[in-house]
């Protein structure tokens, strides 16, 4: 009877790395110019009072992004045009981005994004307009850390450029701002702004106080995945004058949406956008004065974009 002294083969797993925890990304505080932003959204998007609008989007194989529009104002009848150019070197972060209207202005701007620090924006944009000669030029940087955004442009005057400076940071959920504006001509401070907000995934809180003569604020809610609404609220000490507004904005299927906005001098605004198919989207919108309303003035608008 023969043994079997063949030991059991012990077969060894390699154990899996275990990956550690992700912590969630901290992201930037907006600049001081998109504070409030999306309750502005809320007022000013899809809304074209007054203008038959057409704007067409397109790319090219070499990735140049081009849109071209005009409008028609319809109580004066000026037409109105615009080309915009750009294309993007991402391998190098430049941006290249040039504008032309009817009125016959050129406008030229180069970006530098995140090549000479992390976080850091360069932006040379300069206008000229052949007709008068009229040339001018700004000088901007943007820088973005985690609590902290930076902005810094100059205006290229050699008579005296105008400096513009804010900053926002950002503890927790809270976010607190300034901005400024020195003449180095008059060697004057020409603005002197301030601006506290709150946020959250479903509302944001802004309040602004700006030279110390007009003061207000705005509260953006997200209700629900589909409905969005809005109050704006403004008082200026000069004149004494209120101002306050409330919008919403409802969308009704994934291709449609409607929008609402009324003020207290009684102008009420709607909108309806309608994607018609891929590439052709659809805004009408209206405007009605409800203290005259029977005596008309009540503007309408219409609006189409292309993009392929």
């Amino acid at each position: 009877m023969k043994h079997d002294n063949t030991k059991p083969q012990t077969i060894l797993r390699a154990s899996r790395p275990q990956t550690p925890p992700q912590t969630p990304q901290k992201m930037s505080p907006p600049v001081y110019a998109d504070l409030g932003k999306s309750a502005r959204d809320v007022f000013g998007k899809g809304y074209h009072f007054g203008l038959l609008k057409l704007e067409c989007k397109s790319k090219t194989k070499t990735g140049v992004e081009i849109t071209a529009g005009g409008s028609n104002a319809l109580e004066s009848g000026k037409v109105a045009g615009n080309l915009e150019t750009k294309y993007k070197v991402k391998e190098h972060g430049l941006t290249f981005t040039e504008k032309w209207n009817t009125d016959n202005t050129l406008n030229t701007e180069v970006a530098l994004e995140d090549k000479v620090a992390k976080g850091l924006k360069l932006v040379l944009n300069t206008t000229f307009a052949p007709q008068s000669g009229k040339k001018s030029g700004v000088l901007k940087s943007t820088y973005k850390a985690d609590a902290l955004s930076i902005n810094l442009d100059s205006t290229l005057d050699l008579g005296g450029p105008v400096i513009n400076g804010a900053g926002v940071a950002s503890y927790k959920n809270w976010l607190i701002g300034y901005q400024m504006s020195f003449d180095t001509a008059k060697s004057k401070l020409t603005r002197n702004n301030f601006a506290v907000g709150f946020t959250n995934p479903d509302f944001i809180l802004h309040t602004y106080a700006n030279d110390g003569a007009e003061f207000g604020g705005s509260l953006y809610h997200k209700i629900n995945p589909d409905l969005e609404g809005a109050v704006d609220l403004a008082w200026s000490a000069g004149s004494n004058t209120t101002r306050f507004s409330i919008g919403c904005k409802y969308a009704m299927d994934k291709d449609a949406a409607l929008r609402a906005k009324v003020n207290n001098s009684s102008q009420i605004g709607f909108g309806y956008q309608q994607k018609v198919r891929d590439g052709i989207t659809l805004t009408l919108s209206t405007l009605i004065d409800g203290k005259n309303f029977n005596q008309g003035g009540h503007k309408v608008g219409l609006a189409m974009e292309l993009e392929a």
